[in-house]
């Protein structure tokens, strides 16, 4: 089995993994990152974003080995020394969650769209960049206020 080496959450790690291993199976099962969840499998729902690199990917269409020498963080990386990320903050302030399943993969993808389109998020924007990601529990409000209130505490 091929070898693969990467940076997850600032830490090498490296493991033999099939070459058929997604990104997301190599962080639950290989790396025990439970964070990053698996909701659909066709990248349609969004559970398993994480950033490669500083950019959000969808994890259970990305195989592991593409990673090799990449930075990964995943939910699980962004608080820092035991604070939450501002992100992350901001959904338990506005409770941006009901389940918590779509929750890290929303936080993720959330952080990106603020790193791509900067802190001053219209409700119209954040609706549209989370196109991609699915909550069956809300009715996306209170997840809209934590984005943009997340972007805010992000600046």
């Amino acid at each position: 089995m091929p070898k693969v080496s990467m940076t997850v959450n600032g830490n090498a790690v490296s493991g033999n993994v099939d070459s058929r291993t997604l990104l997301v199976q190599f962080l639950r099962e290989h790396l025990r990152l439970t964070g990053t969840h698996v909701g659909c499998d066709t990248s349609q729902c969004g559970c398993c974003v994480v950033h490669v690199n500083g950019t959000s990917i969808k994890s259970c269409t990305t195989l592991a080995l593409t990673c090799e020498g990449a930075e990964v963080t995943t939910i699980e990386g962004l608080a820092k020394d035991g604070k939450l990320h501002p992100m992350q903050e901001a959904f338990r302030e506005n409770h941006g969650l009901q389940c918590g399943f779509c929750t890290p993969g929303m936080i993720m993808s959330a952080v990106d769209i603020v790193n791509r389109k900067g802190n001053d998020l219209d409700e119209q924007t954040i609706r549209h960049e989370l196109e991609g990601n699915i909550c069956r529990c809300t009715g996306y409000h209170n997840i809209v206020k934590a984005v943009a209130a997340g972007a805010q505490a992000m600046k």
